[in-house]
């Protein structure tokens, strides 16, 4: 039986809801899975006009009710305020709350096991600000939702996969928050993550700090205070592991094969190097969840939200890794 993946449709003021109608009726997405949205219908019917998508709707009360008639997008209505003030490319409190409640009736169907995985769209952080929500984005408004406090998010494009050690913080914060015992907490979690994901014997590679893994201390002390001493104690406790490894040619050796995935040691190390391999194709995912879930790695592009014009082959990339993965990971258990 095909895995059912729940797509909330994000920020009805960016270009969420337009890439959603765009991926629902792709053949080869629905080659791999079922497909039900969260969402208003008012702001998926805009969306279906605007990019002139020819769509039935389907509304459904709960999962047991979706069809698989062709060009019909499957969708649980969500009680949200009215969206008066909300217009495309601006920021208001009803497009940040109806974006949560979107995610939050998303996560219950998932905890509820109505629904296999979660393919994420776009949310603004400042319309969430304006709406009341202290969490700056999806990974944070999750691990709130399903009290998973430590959530480990995973960067896949190709063959590559990137882990990162830290994700929202200034990169002087970034440097300070590299510690041993940090270190190997995320390098196992990782490493639990990826035979989640079907990879057996992981070998993962942790990526150094500083320019040239700092030439033994010319140009940084952190590989030899911290990521040697952690990779060490990883090797001793029978982890493949390997490290620290320069960041200008490891994440090349892991995309030829080497590694079955890079620690990142801060956010821009990891995001560059992925999206410089193909940027629309990169897919997030969020390991240590109850549920498997998957997300565009692109904002809400107010710029162009309501034109018609935003590419949905990160929506669509992200549904069938959804799909791909929780197929996977049924096999498994």
């Amino acid at each position: 039986m095909k895995p059912v993946v729940c797509v909330p449709m994000g920020d009805p003021a960016g270009i969420g809801p337009e890439i959603t109608v765009q991926s629902v009726t792709e053949s080869d997405v629905l080659d791999g899975c079922r497909i039900i949205v969260t969402g208003t219908e008012a702001c998926l019917k805009r969306a279906a006009e605007i990019c002139q998508t020819q769509l039935s709707f389907n509304l459904c009360r709960q999962v047991t009710d979706m069809t698989d008639e062709a060009l019909t997008l499957n969708l649980l209505p969500v009680h949200c305020p009215s969206l008066h003030d909300t217009t495309f490319g601006t920021v208001s409190r009803s497009a940040g709350e109806t974006a949560y409640q979107c995610i939050k009736v998303a996560t219950e169907l998932a905890l509820q096991g109505h629904v296999d995985a979660l393919a994420t769209t776009p949310i603004n952080k400042e319309s969430l600000k304006a709406a009341g929500i202290s969490h700056i984005g999806h990974t944070e408004i999750l691990a709130d939702l399903t009290d998973c406090p430590n959530p480990l998010t995973l960067f896949q494009v190709n063959t590559l996969k990137v882990f990162f050690l830290s994700r929202h913080m200034s990169l002087k914060a970034a440097c300070d928050y590299i510690t041993d015992r940090r270190l190997i907490d995320c390098s196992q979690q990782a490493i639990k993550a990826l035979q989640q994901l079907g990879v057996q014997n992981p070998r993962l590679a942790i990526a150094a700090l500083n320019p040239h893994g700092g030439e033994q201390g010319l140009f940084g002390s952190e590989e030899i205070m911290a990521i040697k001493p952690a990779v060490q104690q990883l090797q001793k406790d029978g982890f493949n592991v390997f490290g620290p490894l320069p960041a200008d040619s490891v994440f090349h050796q892991a995309l030829q094969g080497r590694y079955d995935a890079v620690l990142s040691l801060y956010h821009d190390q990891g995001h560059i190097a992925t999206k410089m391999v193909d940027f629309e194709k990169t897919i997030s995912i969020t390991c240590g969840l109850p549920f498997l879930r998957t997300s565009v790695d692109h904002g809400t592009a107010f710029d162009i939200a309501g034109q018609g014009i935003a590419s949905p082959v990160s929506m669509i990339e992200a549904i069938k890794l959804a799909a791909k993965y929780a197929r996977e990971m049924k096999t498994l258990c």
